[in-house]
C-alpha cells in the first residue's frame, strides 16, 4: 500500500457506525428489541450524555477505519482486490474471528441475554462489512 490515505474514505467509514446505527437501532427495526434486551427505557435513554457518547464513538470509529485500511491492504492484496466486495469480506472475517468471540465472552460474563448479544453482533457484522467496503474501494480513488 502506498503511504497516502484517502481521507474522504476514512471520514465516510468513521461515520458508517452512526449511519448504520440510526437505521439498525431504530425502534421499528432492532431498537425496541435491543432496549428490551437490556431493560432500557425511553426515560433512561434521555439521561445519556450524547455529546460524549457520539464524540467518543466517532473517535473509536476512526480507529476502526484505520485498522481496516491496514487489514484490507496487506501484502498481496493490491490491484484486483481493491474492491468494495473484498473490503466487505474482510469486515465479515473480522466480525467472525474477533467481534463474535468478544461479544459472546463479554455477554456471558455480564449475563446479557442471547437476544442482546446477537442483536449487537448483527449490528457490527453489517457495520464492519460496510466500513471495510468503503475503505478498500475508496482508498484507491486518488491513485
Amino acid at each position: 500500500m502506498e503511504n497516502s490515505i484517502n481521507w474522504l474514505s476514512m471520514i465516510i467509514a468513521a461515520l458508517m457506525p452512526m449511519a448504520v446505527g440510526m437505521v439498525y437501532y431504530h425502534k421499528k427495526v432492532a431498537g425496541a428489541a435491543w432496549m428490551d434486551s437490556i431493560g432500557m427505557t425511553e426515560e433512561k435513554a434521555k439521561e445519556a450524555n450524547m455529546p460524549l457518547t457520539f464524540g467518543l464513538s466517532l473517535i473509536m470509529a476512526f480507529l476502526i477505519a484505520f485498522f481496516l485500511l491496514q487489514f484490507n491492504n496487506g501484502a498481496g492484496q493490491e490491484g484486483e482486490f481493491d474492491t468494495f466486495q473484498h473490503g466487505m469480506a474482510h469486515g465479515v472475517v473480522l466480525s467472525i474471528f474477533l467481534v463474535i468471540p468478544i461479544f459472546i465472552t463479554n455477554g456471558l460474563f455480564e449475563q446479557k441475554s442471547w437476544k442482546n448479544i446477537f442483536l449487537n453482533i448483527g449490528y457490527w457484522i453489517i457495520t464492519l462489512a460496510l466500513m471495510g467496503g468503503v475503505v478498500d474501494a475508496m482508498n484507491h480513488f486518488q491513485h
